[in-house]
């Protein structure tokens, strides 16, 4: 039997449903960000960073663009022989088939995968995070307190705390209790959802806790292995560390990459973002063309003016174009004259001439103000927007839109114009 020290489980199935559009047929680990990268290079970059070279990435929801990025590896030298990396959708089995219903049973539905590596240590990831972090630190940790468990967790603001799976920790950061979404926290350490279990504790908990509905580790596999007295530590990260699961929090994030001294570094020698590169030409930049404060990726080809935004990988910007505070993603195509301030614009649409983004007064959106709020303009992938169109603020338009789905060309604040047949 093949032997790893730590493989390991990288949960990438979840919809993403407050990414709203941006998730309507692709799982959220596979959202581009950061102009040339998709929010799972991260975790994954971590991994052979870290040296863990066996990641299993459960995936569910939406999985294509997934499966095809991920592919067998070669990005992140996850092209093992032994280990590597191995995708791990739901399957039939002979008595029942099920999906995933929750964290943990995704892990527990891959006991096989797990014990075939005969692993010491289990290191839980989600998918969907943006961050650096070298897993064997927090190994050494692990092992220097004889943990059964330990949990990444990290400092945030006591007014924040109440939104967070808070830990209470004595002097020696060990676990001794946990609150999930406290209204008056005791502690100001919040989990970050990413676990190293011993692997007997984990197999332990899973199978005793197998029949538990929506089956969770904040939830059940973590109160159970307190109750159970099993060592819990808290293993404190400093660093920087983005959920990306609002459409806002997902701009903020993009856009702090494009600060003059950005606090997440995408250009660190150490410690590369790795992610699989189409075979793209260089940028081209015209002679009238105006770029300051952004990142563009390769293939791109602009020539209107482009200030403090992310543009993706071949997308083209027409002349006469101004794009202010936005992220345009892979493969967009944008015309003449158009002005688009604070949008968010997936893969592959494309917006004809004189269109304007952002406009108006800034009012509530209509359908899910949850999801589309701070004033963001999003345009779901694979949209065409006419010329001569304007939108409003925290307007969402998905689908082949025509100049009869506006009101006298215009889509007032706050409007949710979505094409039947393309779906939300």
């Amino acid at each position: 039997m093949v032997k790893k020290e730590m493989i390991a489980m990288l949960l990438a199935g979840g919809q993403g449903s407050r990414l709203g559009v941006l998730t309507s047929k692709v799982a959220k680990p596979a959202v581009a960000f950061g102009s040339k990268y998709r929010i799972i290079d991260f975790p994954l970059s971590n991994c052979i960073n870290s040296g863990v070279d066996t990641v299993g990435v459960l995936t569910q929801y939406q999985p294509l663009r997934l499966n095809t990025h991920i592919g067998i590896g070669i990005p992140w030298d996850l092209d093992r022989n032994i280990g590597g990396v191995t995708v791990l959708p739901p399957y039939e089995k002979s008595v029942n088939s099920e999906w995933y219903t929750g964290t943990a049973n995704a892990i527990y539905q891959n006991i096989a995968y797990m014990e075939s590596y005969n692993p010491e240590y289990v290191l839980i990831l989600s998918g969907d995070h943006i961050y650096k972090m070298d897993y064997g630190v927090m190994l050494d940790f692990h092992k220097q307190n004889n943990a059964d468990v330990t949990i990444a967790v990290m400092p945030v603001p006591r007014e924040e705390a109440k939104r967070f799976g808070i830990m209470i920790t004595d002097e020696n950061r060990r676990v001794t209790d946990f609150e999930e979404k406290p209204e008056n926290p005791r502690s100001n350490l919040a989990s970050m959802g990413i676990y190293i279990f011993s692997w007997d504790c984990l197999k332990r908990s899973l199978l005793a806790n197998a029949q538990q509905s929506g089956l969770d580790f904040g939830k059940h596999i973590i109160p159970y292995c307190h109750r159970n007295g099993d060592g819990i530590y808290a293993y404190e990260f400093n660093g920087y560390w983005k959920d990306v699961g609002t459409l806002s929090s997902y701009w903020q994030a993009n856009m702090e990459l494009i600060d003059i001294v950005p606090e997440f570094n995408l250009y660190e020698e150490y410690w590369k973002i790795y992610t699989k590169c189409e075979t793209l030409p260089p940028q081209y930049f015209s002679a009238d063309s105006v770029v300051e404060r952004s990142i563009v990726g390769e293939g791109s080809e602009i020539y209107g003016q482009v200030y403090n935004s992310v543009i993706g990988c071949g997308v083209v910007i027409g002349k006469g174009t101004v794009i202010k505070d936005s992220i345009i993603m892979n493969s967009t195509q944008i015309s003449s004259g158009c002005r688009i301030y604070k949008a968010i614009v997936a893969e592959n649409v494309e917006i004809a001439d004189n269109v304007k983004l952002g406009v108006g007064e800034e009012v509530s959106n209509d359908t899910a103000p949850h999801i589309y709020n701070s004033g963001i303009v999003t345009i779901g992938e694979n949209s065409y927007i006419p010329e001569n169109i304007s939108i409003g603020k925290n307007s969402v338009v998905f689908g082949k839109t025509v100049a009869g789905d506006y009101d006298d060309g215009y889509l007032a604040s706050g409007r949710t114009l979505i094409k039947a047949g393309d779906g939300q």
